[in-house]
């Protein structure tokens, strides 16, 4: 029997820390070779008028130590948005890799956002300086609600500065936030929030680059996390990844499908070996994170998809403990 779960069926399932600790051991475990992902492709879907077109992304993942498979099939649609509709839509197929039974079928939507998050504090916990207060976000959409909650698990957050074209968008995300108790400034331009925060999380869908390395002070961190897994969009300029130690979290990934990556490697501004560091190869210790307090690190999130296995493993088990979801077949 396939366990089917909607996005309502999971939408309250999971604790922030637990999300943490399992995609920081997912990440640990590709590094070790107790899990892998190949490289994504992609297909070129229907042209819209947003002249980028819709782009369907098949995301695998296998994991040895919970003995399962994913494929994610994620479509971005930037046309949704003149639509009223997500630019992002995914389904997750989870099978054994002992009988090859179909385990589950999930709705994307809540385990995409919790994961991308979770994975942005998992950096922070091992990149950031550990006294960091201030919080950055460039863009106040939802995203950037959940990297509150996350990235204030993990280090000693005390206020946020936030800065979104958007004013209704900045009224969701002071409501969405309120609950977390931190006070909330809201900033004119991206380059207030960089120059005010200690950890800053860029999340917007940017094609061009919306946060410039001048800006940035030593012993800062960024996550470059908004950008879609398109090698075309960035929202973090050459100078800023020629000014920080970068890690990735793939690095064959990353090379092919994020814009961060693939534009500064272009512009010469990088070169391979600036972008070979795994974030799993520090949580385990084969490469150095962040070495000193003045030291500027960032990490560049595409989103994986042992992500969103490890994700899915947890919803599988409380879905079932909670009586969540249907059997199908």
């Amino acid at each position: 029997m396939t366990l089917y779960l909607s996005a309502a069926d999971v939408d309250d399932l999971l604790s922030t820390k637990e999300v943490i600790d399992a995609v920081e051991q997912a990440h640990a475990d590709v590094a070790t070779g107790r899990a892998g992902q190949p490289p994504v492709s992609t297909l070129d879907g229907t042209p819209d008028p947003s002249g980028s077109g819709t782009k369907i992304l098949p995301m695998t993942a296998i994991s040895h130590r919970h003995e399962l498979a994913l494929v994610k099939f994620m479509a971005d649609v930037p046309g949704n948005r003149d639509r009223g509709l997500p630019t992002q839509r995914s389904m997750i197929m989870v099978t054994s890799t002992v009988t090859g039974e179909c385990v589950a079928v999930i709705d994307g939507k809540f385990p995409t956002r919790d994961r991308t998050a979770a994975a942005s504090a998992v950096a922070a916990r091992h990149l950031a300086r550990p006294d960091s207060a201030v919080l950055g976000l460039v863009g106040a959409g939802q995203l950037a609600v959940e990297h509150v909650a996350y990235v204030s698990a993990v280090l000693p957050i005390e206020r946020i500065v936030v800065w979104s074209r958007s004013t209704s968008t900045l009224a969701a995300f002071r409501d969405g936030v309120a609950g977390e108790g931190l006070p909330v400034t809201v900033a004119g331009t991206p380059q207030e929030v960089v120059t005010a925060a200690d950890v800053v999380c860029t999340l917007t869908p940017s094609r061009e680059p919306i946060v410039r390395g001048a800006w940035f002070r030593p012993g800062q961190h960024i996550n470059a996390v908004g950008a879609p897994p398109r090698p075309d969009h960035r929202e973090v300029d050459g100078a800023g990844m020629a000014r920080a130690t970068i890690v990735v979290d793939d690095h064959q990934i990353s090379i092919g499908k994020s814009g961060d990556s693939v534009l500064a490697l272009a512009e010469g501004a990088v070169t391979p070996a600036d972008l070979d560091t795994d974030l799993g190869q520090v949580i385990t210790g084969q490469r150095p994170g962040r070495t000193g307090d003045d030291q500027i690190t960032l990490y560049n999130s595409v989103g994986v998809a042992i992500q969103d296995l490890a994700i899915a493993r947890l919803l599988i088990d409380r879905a079932r403990e909670w009586g969540r979801g249907r059997q199908l077949g």
